[in-house]
């Protein structure tokens, strides 16, 4: 049997999981296409078709049940007592059929001041011939076909800090199998890790005219966690630690009739992969670079991310990723949606306009999301995500339970 290429097996993987989708080596003038590389790329998609609709923003957005994605510190401010939610996404349909993400998240108001939350995360990848080095004839050798899934399980805690603040924990366990199915040796592993989530929200009411709008600001840090292998601690990758900073504006032009405008800002913290040896003065130097970044812990990975980019600050900006979304909503029922997602070229050049709509009834919640790249051949492009969420005061109307919305109740 030939050996596997590992490197090979996880660049496909990364490709499937298409979160870096533009042409390789793009070189303009003295700047390089330098993407940041993480291990378990799945947890960075944007799961739902709420904010998937709105440019993928999250951060600072009136809180729902999928709020353990974007900034669990919004759930103990949502208006009802609970609800849960599954979301389902046909990854990459343009080039492939057997990509899926599934979703199912939700929460509970355990107090007036205190909400629990969870979400379950199921990436499956398809299948995938794996092969190995030419036989005799020239051909690449068969090892046999993979079914590769990544999935991740986490729970939350908010609480209210003052009349306005909020913060959450989350604590996630992360599992991802590139060879599952293929063959059984030693030398290949799965990836397993623990990451952890910090996150901050603001939400007040304005009494603007006789109508009440809000502001929103909000911050997570998220998958703050161990690095992983999958050559039994051969190499090591880091997973995708990101920040998000959002902002948020509820307007209420009457009783029915509110627009709601986000913003959001996200960067990996992970670092800079060391570029081309043609961007160091001499081979050590590159050398040495190589060697800082392969030993790099996962802790000194999120502050080295600061300031580490061998272009200098002006490639630190580029690692920055912004969402703009709009959300138009009537009395409540049905809602429209727009955004736009914009990707530094050089550093995966993702940029894509969504639109979206939702229905909004007593007991549950139907929307859907579109994506629309902005690069010709994009793999992204017409990716559709679907959510379908159930409001936990509803369904107890249904059952007689006597629930007030948005309180606890101990009658």
């Amino acid at each position: 049997m030939g050996k596997l290429n590992v490197r090979a097996v996880l660049v496909s993987a990364a490709l499937c999981s298409s979160l870096t989708v533009s042409a390789v080596n793009v070189t303009d003038g003295d700047v390089t296409y330098n993407p940041l590389q993480t291990a378990v790329p799945s947890l960075s998609i944007a799961p739902d078709a709420v904010g998937g609709g709105m440019g993928d923003v999250g951060a600072a957005t009136k809180p729902d049940n999928m709020s353990q994605y974007w900034n669990p510190a919004k759930y103990v401010q949502a208006e009802s007592k609970g609800g849960f939610s599954i979301s389902y996404t046909p990854w990459l349909r343009k080039i492939v059929n057997d990509i899926d993400l599934v979703y199912l998240s939700g929460y509970y108001k355990t107090t007036d001041r205190t909400a629990v939350g969870a979400s379950f995360r199921y990436f499956s990848m398809g299948e995938i011939t794996l092969t190995g080095q030419p036989n005799y004839s020239g051909e690449p050798t068969n090892l046999g076909t993979a079914k590769p899934y990544e999935f991740a399980v986490d729970g939350s805690f908010s609480m209210l800090l003052s009349e306005y603040w909020s913060a959450g924990v989350a604590l996630r366990f992360i599992f991802s199998d590139l060879f599952n199915g293929a063959f059984d040796e030693e030398e290949y592993s799965s990836a397993k890790a623990i990451g952890a989530d910090i996150s901050f929200s603001y939400r007040r009411p304005l009494q603007i005219a006789a109508n009440t709008s809000y502001v929103g600001l909000g911050m997570s840090i998220s998958n703050i966690g161990n690095k992983v292998s999958y050559d039994n601690d051969q190499t090591q990758q880091f997973i995708p630690t990101n920040f998000r900073l959002g902002a948020s504006f509820d307007y209420a032009f009457d009783e029915y009739n509110r627009l709601q405008f986000a913003v959001d800002m996200n960067k990996l913290l992970v670092p800079t992969p060391y570029g081309n040896s043609d961007q160091y003065a001499t081979e050590d130097e590159f050398n040495e670079a190589v060697r800082d970044y392969e030993e790099t812990t996962a802790i000194g990975g999120i502050f080295k991310s600061l300031g580490d980019a061998p272009d200098g600050f002006r490639e630190e900006l580029r690692e920055i990723n912004l969402s703009f979304g709009l959300e138009y909503s009537y009395n409540n029922k049905f809602m429209v949606r727009g955004g736009y997602f914009n990707e530094n070229k050089y550093k995966g050049n993702r940029k894509y306009f969504n639109v979206g709509a939702g229905f909004n009834l007593s007991i549950f919640q139907l929307s859907a999301a579109y994506v629309i790249a902005v690069a010709q051949n994009s793999p992204l492009d017409n990716t559709l995500r679907f959510s379908l969420g159930f409001d936990l005061g509803g369904l107890k109307d249904i059952f007689g339970v006597n629930a007030d919305s948005g309180a606890s109740t101990n009658e």
